[in-house]
């Protein structure tokens, strides 16, 4: 991967576009010189019909113009921009530039129309149609990729409409959440647990913690190993909010349902992340779609 990274490939491209426009000159200036002679039959002409003979004509004026024109402008452009390998042209512009500049002149043609919702608390946005309506086009444009356009989420993506929240779902950890960003991490628990007898037991016990289908047997012989699972999921395996554990004493399951799906997690652990939206998203607009989001799950805001 080195090769990717020298300056072989800025000579590279540079020499190329260099070399391109030499050619077009040249051509340029070759056709220009063109008599209108006949070009010979027997070499490289063509003949129809017995007397119709191919001609070698100049090139019409304004296509020569043209071309011209055009090779000017390729010239000064790379110049003035980038386009000759790593240089970065005289005005020194870049598409990072210019997209963050078209960024901000977006945010502050939008920044009246969050205004007025600056001054309202969470609960009452939720109470404001306006802030809804651009709090759903929020969402959707930001968060139903991964949460679904009805915000029920998938397997692996949490379901926003319910009231299991991993870190809580106040206004303000919402805000926090959608801000910040999660990172969630199950580390790999089974050479903690012991046997794979072991995990089969820890896996039923965790299952009946619900009340779903499990061996009883089983589940009774696990109990006493879930003290490992009990540092992060509580001893009464409620989750702990604080560090984002889920509770496992209900019927909600984010990453798979059954024995083979929670022997899986315990065997191999698992990574989720919410990215951060501070930087994506104004300040203004992630407390208008931290409003959209509690709301879905207090229908009747007070």
């Amino acid at each position: 991967m080195s090769d990717f990274t020298s300056p072989y490939w800025s000579y590279y491209i540079g020499t190329i576009v260099v070399l391109g426009l030499l050619a077009c000159m040249l051509l340029l200036w070759k056709m220009s010189k063109s008599n209108g002679q006949p070009i010979d039959p027997g070499e490289k002409g063509h003949v129809w019909d017995e007397d119709l003979r191919e001609q070698n004509n100049p090139l019409p004026l304004w296509w020569v113009g043209l071309f011209i024109i055009t090779t000017v402008f390729a010239v000064v452009y790379l110049w003035l921009y980038p386009g000759l390998g790593s240089f970065k042209g005289h005005l020194d512009w870049t598409s990072t530039q210019e997209h963050a500049q078209d960024v901000q002149a977006n945010q502050d043609s939008i920044a009246p129309l969050y205004a007025k919702f600056d001054l309202q608390s969470i609960p009452d946005m939720a109470k404001d149609p306006q802030a809804m309506s651009i709090g759903n086009n929020l969402f959707l444009n930001n968060c139903a990729q991964c949460h679904a356009s009805d915000a029920k989420g998938s397997k692996g993506f949490p379901n926003l409409t319910d009231e299991d929240w991993l870190h809580g779902g106040s206004p303000e950890k919402i805000q926090e959440t959608i801000t910040l960003g999660r990172v969630g991490q199950m580390p790999p628990m089974a050479q903690a647990i012991g046997s794979p007898s072991d995990i089969e037991n820890v896996a039923n016990y965790v299952l009946s913690l619900s009340v779903s289908p499990h061996d009883a047997d089983k589940a009774h012989k696990g109990q006493a190993k879930f003290a490992v699972c009990a540092a992060c999921h509580g001893a009464d395996a409620k989750g702990i909010q604080a560090i984002g554990s889920p509770n496992l004493t209900d019927p909600i399951w984010l990453h798979g349902y059954g024995q083979a799906a929670i022997e899986s997690m315990i065997v191999n652990g698992k990574v989720n992340q919410m990215p951060a939206q501070k930087g994506r998203l104004t300040e203004s607009q992630i407390r208008v779609l931290s409003a959209y989001i509690w709301s879905l799950s207090n229908k009747n805001p007070t």
